[in-house]
């Protein structure tokens, strides 16, 4: 199999010994995005700071942040955010609230709930990892279609989180068509399901490791059952 730049990403998770090799993928681009977004490079330059000052970050990336060393640099960005949108809010706290109609019990600030909850939904990091992972997810068809190769090693894999498993099923008829999409789709079920009741199996005997009836037993495949049913469940 002859490999470019843009498949090699793809190609290593799937040859790791992973639960899902798309929460590899992710979780890669994750961390490349969180060492970008801290970088000097990044933040010191005015252009790329404006980015980050209108989306901010999600929850789970700004905790991700706190745990990086570079204090001062997400001190900096966090004050140019927070000057961002308590300007915007200044603002938006000047338009009219409406008034409730007769069909809706609850008044709402105009403009200012929905740019509220905009600011909550949206972030840097996420937005940096979105759109390449959604390349790689392309790319995965791609592979399958053109590689024997690859399609033996997608075969081979320990399937994929629900998440995942799902993007994979929605995305199918998009990209393939014909025998090869039934192909795809018979073996995407089987990989999912045949997988995840492997991991279901291993859990419960993690779970019956704790009775005293069966203290003695070996714990066959089951003492790292539980962080792997996370990773299938909820792509941890």
């Amino acid at each position: 199999m002859k490999e470019k730049l843009y498949t090699i990403p793809v190609n290593d998770a799937f040859r790791e010994d992973c639960e899902c090799p798309l929460c590899s993928i992710y979780h890669k681009l994750e961390q490349d995005a969180l060492e970008y977004t801290l970088r000097p490079s990044t933040y010191m330059v005015s252009e790329r700071r404006e980015e980050s000052d209108k989306v901010g970050f999600c929850k789970r990336h700004a905790a991700m942040l706190n745990e990086m060393p570079d204090r001062l640099g997400l001190a900096l960005i966090y004050k140019t955010h927070m000057d961002s949108f308590i300007k915007e809010i200044e603002q938006k706290q000047k338009e009219p609230v409406k008034q409730a109609s007769f069909f809706k019990k609850k008044t709402e600030a105009s403009g200012l709930a929905a740019y509220i909850g905009q600011l909550e939904k949206s972030c840097f990091v996420c937005e940096k990892i979105e759109k390449t992972f959604h390349d790689y997810l392309g790319t995965i068809f791609h592979l399958y279609k053109k590689e024997e190769e690859f399609r033996k090693l997608f075969a081979s894999s320990k399937g994929f989180c629900t998440k995942h498993y799902g993007m994979l099923y929605e995305m199918a008829p998009e990209r393939l068509g014909g025998a090869l999409l039934d192909s795809f789709i018979s073996e995407l079920n089987q990989l999912y399901l045949e997988n995840m009741k492997r991991v279901r199996d291993d859990l419960s005997w993690f779970v019956d490791k704790f009775d005293y009836r069966f203290k003695d037993e070996p714990w066959k495949n089951s003492k790292d059952a539980l962080p792997r049913t996370l990773t299938k469940v909820n792509g941890l």
